[in-house]
């Protein structure tokens, strides 16, 4: 599986999880997206811990960065 591929993957599984956390309920495509971005952002913040305890420590960054996300969506977009 590339890389792309994988990322996509573990981002609409992320997006889906990081949603029911935030109790939001997006459509597939933006909850992919979500994921996606969520997997970005959790992959950079979380680089050492992703060396150190290897791809376990990706997908907990994928999820941790879409509830960041979902986080900043929810204070500065819905909110208005």
């Amino acid at each position: 599986m590339g890389p792309v591929l994988f990322l996509i993957v573990i981002g609409a599984a992320a997006g889906f999880i990081a949603t029911r956390l935030m109790g939001m309920n997006l459509p597939m495509i933006p909850t992919i997206a979500v994921g996606v971005i969520g997997a970005l952002i959790g992959g950079l913040a979380l680089r050492l811990l992703l060396t150190a305890l290897g791809a376990a420590a990706g997908f907990v960054g994928a999820v941790l960065g879409a509830l960041l996300l979902l986080w900043a969506y929810k204070l500065f977009i819905a909110g208005r």
